[in-house]
């Protein structure tokens, strides 16, 4: 396939477009290359100088990324900027971003797969980031604790999460979950009586938002909870097309 029909394939499986409005992500092709077939693609969570320095030692051809370098403002290239991009052009390689619409797809989706690995179901949309809802929300087949809660978010991912409040019910049968950061999101939660609300990044002022409102909450850290997205689209360009794809995981633990 080329960078064209590369671009073309992610538009058509996510909604791109529907998100230029509110996104500040530049989504879809950031950087080109040269030579315009792709053999391989490399997916992760940042595009940062230690993901590119992987994914070119890989040998990848593009880098499809949930965080990219560009977002809706002028850039100066210098520095540490200069640096990545100068990476980018000496190895030939593209990146390819998609943020917002990667986390609100609801089967392709950061929230969506989370929402697989805690075993919601009767999963809906939930979240509002500037009225579009970007998260997910549903209920236990059977009532769970947070400890076990916890256990299948970091199942498969590693590590621990930022912060836990138990200050809800005991049996929960309820969650709503927003990737990344939204910790002040917790509110929509309260308002529809969730049991749980899970997010990526922590906030001072949640603390006493959920214990006030008596929510139990999981901040589980940004990284943790968007590393869902990449890797299933990267499966899912693999198995539709037979390009290569590798997962690079490079956690920050936030």
């Amino acid at each position: 396939m080329t960078v064209r029909s590369l671009d073309e394939y992610f538009h058509d499986i996510l909604p791109i477009d529907d998100f230029a409005g509110i996104d500040s992500s530049r989504n879809g092709l950031q950087v080109d290359r040269r030579q315009q077939e792709v053999h391989r693609v490399a997916f992760a969570v940042d595009a940062a100088q230690q993901v590119f320095d992987a994914a070119s030692q890989w040998g990848a051809d593009m880098l499809f990324v949930h965080h990219g370098l560009f977002w809706g403002r002028e850039e100066v290239l210098t520095g540490t900027s200069y640096q990545r991009v100068h990476t980018l052009f000496r190895h030939d390689l593209a990146l390819y971003a998609v943020h917002l619409p990667l986390d609100a797809h609801l089967s392709l989706g950061n929230n969506a797969v989370l929402a697989e690995v805690l075993g919601l179901c009767d999963v809906e949309p939930f979240g509002l980031v500037r009225n579009v809802p970007i998260g997910v929300m549903g209920r236990f087949s059977e009532a769970v604790d947070m400890e076990t809660v916890t256990k299948r978010l970091f199942r498969d991912v590693g590590g621990t999460p930022l912060a836990v409040l138990p200050f809800g019910v005991s049996e929960i049968t309820t969650a709503g979950v927003i990737s990344g950061g939204a910790p002040l999101e917790v509110d929509q939660a309260i308002d529809l009586g969730l049991d749980l609300f899970i997010t990526g990044d922590a906030n001072h002022v949640a603390y006493h938002r959920c214990r006030e409102a008596g929510i139990n909450a999981i901040f589980a850290g940004h990284y943790a909870t968007e590393v869902w997205g990449v890797r299933r689209v990267a499966e899912k360009l693999a198995a539709d097309t037979g390009i290569e794809t590798t997962f690079l995981d490079i956690p920050t633990g936030l």
